[in-house]
């Protein structure tokens, strides 16, 4: 019998696996997912055709679209610019494999046994493990811990075909496509929309929310929108797809906008509309877990109403972000050791990979306001940033909200260069309970684009150096 059975191998489920066999649990982890050689293929969505890919993509599309554009301005010259876009996808693989070669090093080197096959908890302590060759295995644990991670949800209006793919076929495409709709103006939309746009596609995005980024402050939201269309992604809010029709090398999408019925042909249509947990077949309907709208409910500490089964990552209340799921890996993990352990859910950090990034953290004012909680603001620009205006990236600003009494930070938002560095910074200084003052007060090197952190700390308080203060 295992101490720990983890069905699942994304970054909450290996995660998981590596800790708890640090632990001294003797520890099995089963994934669904096999690859070429027929052994189980491990890291997930995030690392096979999630987070990695995509950022791989963006980065190599990114240079492209600098040489191709912005190149000159700095006084280097390119003749005859190409796009090799099967050593692009290459790279891209390249790393794919490595880091998911590498989990099994990381099993090896921690003890961790794997095992191919669709795992499904039958009973409080038994697995039932459904190979690939269609024989069925029993595994028994004293602890199981679900992270089956999610799925790319598929609307009625767009089913997946040859020409109409999730977010894992926007990563494979074998040629740029000349015009490409993108139906969602979410993180993945954004991100894929990016990717195809830097790379020479004329882009359209189709959004059914009137809003754009409703999840992210209002501020950066709207600075953000301008930017993506200016950078040519023609975005098209309250826009809901209401059918489309998979011909021989195109796509035909019908949308309604504003009352108004609008067709268009697209050679492909990315669907990034969301994704839907991997509940389905896992827990025996006898077991008395609730499954709500495909989330396994859970407690504060990831515990199912069966006290040794245990449910992380995408599968649970809060955002589907691999780095959430990993902390929940490591918080069961250690709770199953009888340590103390728990996952502040009131600092995650979410970062959309575009350029400039958009990254944040803690509280926005429209949920500072609906809590009827007094704040005040620091904003600084990257405009009047030394750093960010030599490597010729001074779009956007970092916003400092914090407590109008105590000074506490309660949120942090950037749109521009090193977003997500930025955010984790102020992540790091808000888990010890930050002021602005704090980080006033701290010396920040320069130059550097951090120092717009630093300065709107300062600016909070009304006393940045390098932009205007209202004179008391």
């Amino acid at each position: 019998m295992f101490d720990v059975v983890v069905i699942g191998s994304g970054p909450a489920g290996y995660v998981a696996a590596i800790k708890a066999s640090q632990l001294g649990l003797k520890t099995l982890c089963i994934e669904e997912s096999i690859d070429k050689k027929g052994k189980a293929n491990l890291g997930g969505t995030c690392l096979n055709v999630g987070c990695i890919p995509s950022k791989a993509l963006l980065d190599s599309s990114h240079r492209y679209y600098e040489a191709h554009k912005n190149l000159s301005e700095h006084g280097i010259k390119i003749e005859k610019l190409g796009l090799d876009l099967s050593s692009m996808m290459k790279r891209k693989d390249d790393i794919v494999n490595k880091l998911t070669g590498g989990i099994s090093g990381l099993f090896s080197a921690n003890k961790v046994k794997s095992l191919s096959g669709r795992g499904k908890v039958i009973s409080p302590n038994t697995i039932e493990v459904t190979k690939a060759d269609g024989s069925i295995e029993n595994i028994e644990a004293k602890n199981i811990i679900i992270a089956t991670g999610s799925k790319p949800i598929e609307i009625p209006s767009a089913k997946f075909s040859k020409n109409i793919v999730d977010s894992t076929g926007a990563l494979s495409f074998d040629k740029v496509p000349k015009t490409l709709g993108v139906v969602g103006a979410g993180i993945i939309g954004l991100e894929l929309g990016s990717v195809w746009s830097r790379l020479g596609s004329e882009v359209t995005v189709i959004e059914a929310l009137d809003d754009f980024l409703p999840i992210a402050d209002k501020d950066i939201s709207k600075e953000s929108l301008k930017e993506f269309k200016k950078q040519g992604l023609d975005i098209q809010l309250g826009s809901k797809v209401t059918k489309s029709s998979q011909e021989k090398d195109c796509v035909t999408v019908t949308y309604e906008n504003q009352g108004k019925e609008i067709e268009k042909k697209f050679d492909k249509l990315i669907v990034a509309v969301g994704r839907s947990p991997n509940s389905e077949g896992v827990i025996d309907e006898g077991l008395n877990i609730s499954i709500n709208k495909g989330f396994i409910e859970v407690n504060e500490f990831c515990q199912t109403a069966v006290s040794n089964i245990w449910a992380v990552g995408d599968v649970v209340r809060g955002p589907m972000l691999a780095h959430k799921g990993s902390e929940e890996g490591i918080m069961v993990a250690e709770r199953i050791a009888e340590k103390h352990a728990q996952v502040n859910y009131d600092l995650v950090p979410s970062v959309i990979y575009s350029h400039p990034e958009i990254a944040w953290v803690g509280s926005n004012e429209g949920e500072l306001k609906s809590k009827n909680i007094n704040y005040k603001v620091g904003k600084f620009p990257f405009s009047a940033s030394g750093r960010a205006l030599a490597v010729d990236q001074s779009v956007g600003f970092v916003k400092v909200l914090s407590d109008k009494k105590t000074d506490t930070i309660l949120g942090v938002h950037v749109f521009g260069p090193a977003a997500a560095e930025i955010v984790q910074q102020a992540l790091i200084s808000m888990e010890f309970g930050a002021s602005s003052e704090d980080i006033a007060l701290t010396m920040f090197s320069h130059p550097t684009v951090s120092e717009a952190f630093h300065e709107a700390a300062l600016a909070s308080n009304n006393q940045a150096i390098h932009i205007g203060n209202k004179v008391k």
